[in-house]
Parts: structure tokens; sequence; C-alpha cells
């Protein structure tokens, strides 16, 4: 039954590892999945935990006002996964839910699997309500919501005992959403002991065992339940050791206790780890700074260029550095080539009337309010003013607002509006259903990557990595990975209020006004008046940023600091 011999268990609410399995909202999972398969390309002896969300996020669409519709995605499950027939079950309000394993197994080119396990409830022995449980990514109430973690974090860890992984060394929770599955290693120990009561030295136990990645300063990123519904879910069995230390006002924060049973606890940029040592400051929180794999976000054109320039790149990532040699007039015509098929697409599917000569600019987020995509938009005299004397350029949107989110909605409606208003001088698009094909497509086929959001929310961030990977540089507010990324004008560009390296401002007007600024005179004059220079950064954001904010890179920083130190 075990595919290799697992040593480590990799827990998240969701995972990205195919675009045909919507079992992802955004960057947590996309992340997730780049894990597991440099990962397999590492042969890290590890096995993933997610559910199954046999509805998908949801499948978007505009209605004629540039609203967003949401419809739940109905994917074949046995299409893409295999039942592994092992059961196992967990009790919610006293009722026993029984659990199926599904699988998926990445497999690297070195011939090592990995296996990832997505969890059911969707079984006739349910009930109605207990077989949608599994149902909805982030969908439903904050009881739905626990109910979910608990068939995650418990159900998860008793799934991978039927499975026969009995030697697990450590148990990574990826996000607070799992962190439930602490209680449950606890449970195992005082079952084995044959006690009802924990100790110190129980609770240090299963501390050993544990890895968490706290990946957002953003307080609704961190889940929290009401106390009456956690003890009326969970029966009061496993809510032994939920103590004052991870409860506040009357709540169980999911974070404080993947805190509290941690050994080993990790922000996922160096100035993330700065800020949760604040918001943490009881505990010992280190940071790695995410990756994305190259070998899944490199366009086809720049992946050709790679294997006839740098062979070896994919074993390797680190040897993207060379890219620097590569000449430029060849780096050039593997960007046409990916921008050439952006602009098809978005030409054909939003009829943006997008010009492949033109500068493109290229925004893709989940449509959270921080993240301020509209930025762009502060003064749209001024935006009409540079591209009417400083050189033409289009913008391309794409991302989703949570269905609950009105203020998301909202802003995603503002940018649609903003076509109309600008029609006659910038082409704008706003993509919909963004998903992992659509931001492979995005990234590799803009000239600029543009992010906005308000420091200091953007815990890492990764689609400028990816950019970063073909050859496109960032137009950033310096928070996140760009912190640590940007070289002014020769990786990218920093959106600076106060000029300084570390913005704190926040402030709309003037973080517009830098944008406006370094697109005015930095980035369109070198695109239309110094091509030569432009390709220069292009290279360095390759053969610098890619070949350091690669998950290989990030997952060989997991195994030597949090799974084998």
């Amino acid at each position: 039954m075990l595919t290799n011999n697992v040593k480590i268990a990799y827990f998240s609410m969701e995972i990205g590892i195919d675009a045909e399995i919507p079992t992802y909202a955004g960057g947590l999972g996309i992340l997730a999945g780049d894990t597991i398969r440099s990962a397999a390309d590492l042969k890290v002896p590890l096995a993933a935990v997610t559910l199954v969300h046999r509805k998908g996020y949801f499948f978007q669409h505009f209605d004629g006002s540039g609203r967003q519709q949401e419809e739940p995605v109905n994917w074949v499950v046995d299409d893409f996964l295999t039942d592994t027939e092992i059961r196992a079950k967990v009790t919610l309000e006293g009722r026993e839910v029984h659990i199926r394993a599904w699988k998926y197994e990445v497999t690297a080119s070195n011939g090592f699997v990995i296996p990832v396990y997505f969890l059911d409830t969707d079984l006739p022995e349910n009930s109605p309500w207990d077989r949608a449980v599994t149902h909805y990514l982030y969908g439903g109430d904050s009881h739905y919501r626990f109910c979910q973690e608990v068939v995650l974090g418990i159900g998860g860890i008793r799934i991978l005992r039927a499975l026969g992984h009995q030697n697990l060394r450590r148990f990574h929770m990826n996000e607070g959403h799992a962190s439930l599955l602490t209680l449950e290693l606890l449970q195992e120990r005082l079952n084995q002991e044959g006690r009802t009561e924990n100790e110190p030295d129980d609770m240090e136990a299963v501390r050993k065992q544990c890895v968490f990645t706290t990946h957002t300063p953003v307080p609704a990123g961190h889940d929290q339940f009401p106390l009456d519904l956690v003890n009326r879910v969970l029966a009061d069995r496993e809510a032994c050791c939920i103590t004052d230390s991870i409860c506040h006002e009357g709540r169980l924060n999911m974070t404080f206790l993947a805190l509290t049973f941690s050994h080993y606890i990790n922000g996922v940029a160096k100035k993330h780890g700065e800020i949760s040592r604040h918001m943490f400051a009881s505990y010992d929180v280190d940071s790695i700074t995410n990756g994305v794999r190259p070998q899944s976000w490199v366009s086809e054109s720049f992946a050709k260029l790679f294997d006839l320039h740098i062979p070896g790149w994919r074993q390797d990532n680190f040897s993207l550095r060379y890219a620097l040699s590569i000449p430029e007039e060849e780096i050039w015509e593997a960007h046409q080539k990916s921008k050439r098929l952006l602009i098809d697409y978005a030409n054909r599917e939003v009829n943006a009337g997008f010009d492949k000569d033109i500068l493109t600019i290229g925004f893709a987020r989940r449509a959270a309010p921080y993240k301020r995509a509209d930025l762009v938009f502060e003064d749209v005299e001024r935006l009409r003013k540079i591209a009417r004397d400083g050189g033409k350029f289009q913008i391309v949107f794409a991302g989703k607002a949570h269905p609950q989110n009105q203020d998301g909605i909202e802003l995603i409606q503002r940018i649609i509006k903003m076509k109309t208003t600008l029609i006659d001088e910038i082409p704008i698009a706003y993509l919909p259903n963004y998903d992992m094909n659509l931001g492979k497509l995005m990234t590799a086929g803009v000239d600029v990557w543009l992010n906005t959001p308000l420091p200091p929310m953007e815990a890492s961030g990764t689609s400028g990595m990816k950019a970063a990977l073909n050859g496109v540089p960032s137009l950033s507010v310096m928070d996140g990975w760009w912190i640590e990324g940007c070289i002014e004008g020769v990786t990218g560009w920093a959106i600076r209020a106060d000029g300084h390296t570390q913005q704190k401002s926040g402030d709309r007007a003037k973080d517009a006004g830098s944008l406006y600024t370094k697109l005015e005179h930095s980035i369109l004059p070198l695109f239309y008046a110094n091509r030569s220079r432009f390709i220069e950064i292009m290279r360095h954001a390759i053969a610098l940023n890619g070949s350091f904010f690669n998950t290989q890179r990030m997952v060989q920083q997991y195994v030597l600091k949090a799974y084998f130190p």
C-alpha cells in the first residue's frame, strides 16, 4: 500500500495539483501543489492530505453590469483520482461520519511518487448534510467550516493510519485549517498509554512532531470558532487541551492551536517572518520565503530556450542564473511567442482589442480589497496623459472574489467598468475564471507584472515569481517577497510611497503616484526606446529571481530546518 517510505505528512485545505482538479482557490493551493511536485523531484518521503471539494471553488463569469456570478464546478472525481477503498470515521456532534480516501499520485521524472489523499464524506452511510461536508472549498458558515476542519485534521490522521502510514515523523500544517490534527496526535498518545488526562510531556511529544507555516497577517486568514460550537461538534472528547492559550474571547483560534503544538513555525518571506514574530510574540517564528516550481510555470517557448542554453535546469533550478548568457534576441523571440498566445486568448475570449506590439501590464490575484487591484486607476486623468504622451499600454486583469466578499465583488465590477471609461485610450480586459492554466498564460504573456497590495498585508505572493521565470519583470509595492527580489532597474521596479526600501504608508494617492512615475519615466521609455536595456532586465529577472524564488530551494530549506534538522 505504501508508495514511498513516507516520513512526512503535509496537510493543506486546498491543493492545486492539476488544472482539471478544481480543489484550490488561490495562492495557498498553488503553493501546496508546487511544494508537492518539488518534493517528488527531490525524493522527499512525503504524503499529502486535503479534501476532495466535489463542487470545486466555483466557476466565475460576469453579467452585463460586470458583476461576478458563481456556479459550482462539478467534476468527475474518479476520472482523476483512485479510490483507495480505505475508510475512517470521525464524530461530528455525536454522529459517526465515514470518510473515504481518494488518491492522486504525483510522479517525478526520476520515478519518485508522492501520494496525495483527497478526503471525501460523500458516502451512502452518511446523512445528506454530512455527505456535503467535503463539497465546497471555503463554503458555508462557521459550523460547516469547522466540520470540514475536523475531517481534514482528525480524519486525515486516521486515514493515514488506516493506509499504513504508522512511522510518520513530521506533520506539516500548511496554514491553520488542519491544526486539529494536533489534538488527534495527543489523543493517540493517551490511548496508547491508557490515560485520559494529558501531561506536559504529552504536549511536548506532539510538539516535536509538528511543523506550522502561517501564510497571512490578515485577520480573516486565521480561522476562529466559538467554543460552544467547538464543544458541540467535538462532543468535548478531543477538546481535552483547548486552554486559554489558544482561545480568545470565547473562541478557538486555529492558528494559536497550531502554534502551541509546533516545534518549528515559519512565515513565508523574511518580512512576513518579522511581522509574525510581532503578531505571535510568545513563539519563535522563522521564515522560509515561498517559491514556485519552474518546470510547472515556464512557458513552452522559454522551456525550449532553457533546454538549449541551460541543459539540466529542471534538475537544478539554481542553474537558471546562467540565463544572463542567453542572447537577447532569443529572449525576446521566446517572450513574443508567449505574448501572442495571451493576446490571442484575450481578444478571442473578451474582445479585448489588444495589440501584440503594445506594452502589456498584467494583474491577476485573488480579488481581495487589500490587494488593491484598482490602484492603477486612482488618477484616471494622469493615466490618460501617460498613455497619450509617454506611450501606449494595455492592462489585463484576472482573479476571483470569494462569493461572500462583497467588497471584492464590487472591486472587480469597478475594474470592468473602467474598460468603458478608458476605451479610447487604454485597452483593458478582465479575463473570467482565473485558474492554473490562465495563470500560466498571463504570467508568461505580459510585459510587466503589476502588484499593489496594502503593506504589510502581502505575506509573500508568488505570481510575480512565476512572471520572473518567464523573463517578465515586476512593478510592485515593496512588500512580501518583492522586498527580497527587487533590485531597482535590474529585476524590475518598486512602487514606493516615501522613497524608502521598507514601504509603510499605504497612502493610495502616494502609492499610485509612484506607480505612475515608474511607468512614465522608467518602463515605457525602456520598452519603446531602449529595447536592449529592457531585455537586460528580463534576463536578470530570470537569472536572479527565477533561480532563487523556486520551490526546489524552498523544499530544501524545509528539509534542513523543519523536517530533518
